[in-house]
């Protein structure tokens, strides 16, 4: 194999040009041309195909830094659909006319069917990404645990998981941790800390809503930073004993940090935050409001005259506030966990192609004989009886809901992660950076601006042929 394409999909995370370098670097050793595909499958599906050689004369481009965030190849929500036959057949020309033979997917779920047509003509591998850890299975058999039903009054069809088995081991799961969880976490770590110092200071209830959609991991993560309570989308909010655990906080200590994730459901199963009609260009819906609506259950629930009575000189609404940690956890540079597992796996995800394993996810596994390490599974493993591809759920053996804490197996799945997953390297570069006084003197230098200049396209007379006065 001499010549492959790389590209990144969905959100951004802040380890994805970290496994772009680990690919590239692997490329070099094996003598492979590595061309990068601007903007995902959207630049697969551009006639102009936007791309750029990310290692010419085998020696990867200076402006591929694995400690900077985001991705240098830009992203997006767009993907290709396997119906659409004559789009297919020119995404196919257009990589044959780049002398591609094996396609790298950067992503989560929504890469890998956005990848699956092309694997229908040409090998295509996965390396994972996503802040949320919910790429993966809990255990081998979990797909089967997916039923599929239809609604009687609106037709509709819907999944629904059946009870996981109760216990499992560490070993068991596939994909332990995705590259970008590491720092997302960290983020909300810190976040948590530093919101914990003003519910002292003012006597308040704070709730910090953290990422995760559907899944957990990001919330219990974030008992790293020692929030008093967390609530995750997998187990149904219990209101009367949360908030009676509530008052018992506040009587004792005189503030209350609750972390949620934004998919939390109340014991009904409905999402608490609301729900706005509109989707991501994924599809996925588009949560908000989490937040917002427990802090008004609280609002009605506790009432003026409970912080009144304590001599709070507040009422209920001022007494109780929400912050959202936000995209912050998405971009940065990535901590020495993300940064060294993301370019092991980018390197794993090019000896796959070169073995031609079509339609394979590199993962990240650990067992207590080896420790971490790269290994590789089929895509198809992770798909259930319907081909669908669901978000893994937190194993509920991970959390305790009577403390709302991490149970005794989430926290050594957590310690597993995080015990060295920072590097000296992270601390010096805050002290050496953060407040450098260039920084005052000079404007961002965008690496856009950079890669702009490194661009081609693809046209009838030639695949070299620059474009300078096209936009990516």
């Amino acid at each position: 194999m001499r010549r492959i394409a790389l590209l990144t999909a969905g959100g951004d995370t802040p380890a994805l040009n970290a496994t772009i370098f680990g690919a590239v670097e692997r490329a070099n050793e094996l003598r492979i041309e590595v061309i990068g595909i601007i903007k995902g499958f959207g630049g697969l599906l551009d006639p102009n195909v936007p791309h750029l050689r990310l290692n010419p004369l085998y020696s990867t481009i200076p402006e591929l830094d694995p400690r900077c965030g985001g991705t240098i190849l830009g992203s997006s929500r767009t993907y290709i659909d396997e119906s659409h036959s004559d789009e297919l057949k020119l995404v196919k020309k257009r990589l044959d006319q780049l002398g591609i033979e094996g396609l790298i997917c950067i992503g989560g779920d929504g890469t890998i069917n956005g990848m699956q047509p092309v694997s229908q003509f040409m090998p295509c591998v996965l390396a994972p990404k996503t802040i949320d850890n919910d790429l993966g299975l809990n255990y081998l058999d979990e797909t089967n645990e997916w039923v599929r039903e239809v609604d009687p009054e609106t037709k509709k069809e819907h999944f629904r998981k059946l009870p996981s088995k109760q216990d499992i081991e560490l070993d068991d799961i596939v994909n332990f941790a995705t590259p970008g969880y590491a720092t997302a976490v960290y983020v909300c770590a810190q976040g948590v800390q530093r919101i914990r110092t003003t519910a002292e200071s003012h006597r308040r209830i704070a709730i910090v809503e953290v990422m995760g959609r559907e899944s957990g991991y990001l919330a219990l993560g974030s008992a790293y930073g020692q929030p008093d309570i967390i609530l995750i989308p997998e187990v149904p909010l219990n209101y009367e004993r949360f908030e009676q655990r509530v008052r018992d906080l506040y009587d004792v200590q005189k503030n209350v940090v609750i972390v949620i994730g934004e998919g939390l459901r109340d014991e009904n199963g409905k999402r608490l935050g609301d729900i706005s009609q509109s989707v991501d260009p994924a599809g996925n819906v588009i949560f908000s409001g989490a937040a917002e609506v427990l802090q008004n259950m609280l609002i009605d629930s506790l009432g003026d005259h409970y912080f009144v009575s304590r001599k709070r000189h507040e009422l209920a609404k001022s007494a109780t506030f929400t912050r959202k940690i936000g995209h912050t956890q998405r971009g940065g540079r990535p901590i020495l966990f993300d940064r060294f597992y993301a370019t092991q796996l980018g390197g794993k995800a090019v000896d796959l192609i070169v073995q031609r394993q079509n339609n394979y996810v590199a993962i990240l596994q650990w067992s207590e004989q080896k420790g971490f390490y790269v290994s590789s599974i089929n895509g198809n493993a992770l798909r259930d009886s319907w081909r669908g591809i669901h978000p893994r759920l937190l194993h509920l053996g991970f959390y305790d809901e009577h403390r709302f804490q991490p149970s005794k197996l989430g926290v050594d799945y957590l310690s597993k992660i995080f015990t060295d997953a920072i590097g000296s390297d992270d601390l010096e570069q805050i002290r050496e950076d953060l407040f450098d006084t260039g920084h005052l003197k000079t404007r961002y230098q965008s690496s856009n601006v950079r890669i702009h200049k490194h661009i081609r396209y693809l046209n009838s007379n030639s695949i070299n042929e620059e474009r300078p006065d096209d936009q990516f």
